[in-house]
């Protein structure tokens, strides 16, 4: 069982990211010194809102440069940190060059950064943020599932270059973290694993997450004619920042940790935000027949084919969050709630 200072800073890579600018708000908030390691830290459109929190909050936020692509990058953003939460890696779904885009930077990425961790003496955990993308590829992986629902114990293992290449990356680089940890006694690993993440930014317009482009086609008419039944988990980026903060510093955390609050569907959310916002926006309630979806979904969005479409749509998407909650305290708000919280920040911020 590891007892962590409080008074020692603690590392976030990729700190402006989404799911990162909760988990360093919730920090500053707890009176932590964090290290924010990002790419550009003289983008000041980047870091203003994370130097506004700081201002208000107990805490004190220091900016590094560091780069996933560069050995030793990390170093001077690590150095006397207990805890390193490494959050950095691309979420996107159409991508050019899914190795160069995708799979380099998640998996070179968590190399470097826990290359780092070994050379830093003062390092005792590290909390990496994997996906349930590295627990299951399709909704169907659910029949051959123990109980009927995704756990921890679940790998994906039918993700590739060329079929759903994101979740490949998720994959490798998961892999790769409990490898090295493996390797050596010093470190503990606890890895998070969330479902597709919802719910407020706190830098809206530079935030590039596939959650904010859903809201979009959701509120702008592209799913008027009505929204694929995909089957998904959700968690709201608001509590995923807490289950981070709890892995990062209860003694208890370990091994892999699905974070979802909700078994749902796009169907289920698309109905929700019908229910609140129908009078202003055209959000679909119905359901894309799934042959005019075979029809036209390659042809709207790459990542549509017709073996993804086959797998995952009219599917049930079913999750065991119960460690996350005994372990890491997680309080999943409603689903309603988070959703709402986003779109109402779309219209807000005049983005739909």
């Amino acid at each position: 069982m590891t007892i962590l200072d409080k008074t020692k800073p603690v590392l976030v890579t990729g700190a402006t990211g989404y799911i990162a600018g909760w988990l360093v708000k919730k920090l500053l908030e707890e009176g932590y010194t964090v290290h924010a390691a990002i790419r550009n830290p003289s983008k000041k459109e980047k870091i203003a809102h994370l130097e506004q929190i700081a201002k208000k909050e107990k805490g004190e936020i220091k900016f590094f440069q560091s780069d996933l692509m560069k050995n030793g990058s990390y170093a001077k953003a690590m150095e006397g940190c207990e805890v390193v939460f490494h959050t950095a890696s691309p979420f996107k779904l159409e991508v050019k060059d899914p190795q160069k885009d995708l799979v380099d930077p998640a998996v070179m990425g968590t190399k470097n950064v826990l290359e780092q961790a070994n050379k830093t003496e003062s390092v005792k955990r590290v909390v990496v943020t994997s996906s349930c993308a590295a627990i299951y590829c399709d909704c169907t992986d659910l029949e051959n599932t123990k109980e009927g629902v995704f756990t921890e114990n679940d790998w994906n293992t039918t993700a590739s270059l060329r079929y759903q290449p994101y979740s490949y990356s998720k994959t490798l680089a998961e892999k790769e973290a409990w490898k090295m940890s493996q390797q050596q006694s010093r470190w503990e690993l606890v890895v998070v694993n969330p479902s597709m993440v919802l719910g407020p930014a706190l830098n809206i317009h530079e935030t590039t997450s596939e959650s904010i482009s859903l809201f979009k086609q959701m509120g702008d008419g592209t799913l008027k004619a009505g929204v694929p039944n995909l089957g998904m988990g959700v968690v709201d980026v608001r509590d995923l920042a807490e289950v981070h903060f709890n892995a990062g510093f209860n003694p208890e955390a370990g091994g892999r940790n699905i974070a979802s609050g909700h078994n749902s569907s796009m169907l289920e959310m698309a109905q929700i935000l019908h229910e609140v916002y129908a009078d202003e926006y055209k959000i679909p309630n119905k359901p894309m027949p799934k042959w005019l979806l075979m029809l036209v979904g390659p042809m709207v969005n790459k990542t549509l084919t017709k073996q993804y479409i086959r797998n995952n749509v009219n599917k049930v998407w079913k999750a065991d969050n119960g460690k996350s909650v005994r372990v890491l305290g997680a309080k999943y708000r409603p689903l309603k709630d988070t959703l709402v919280d986003s779109f109402r920040q779309m219209i807000d911020e005049k983005l739909v």
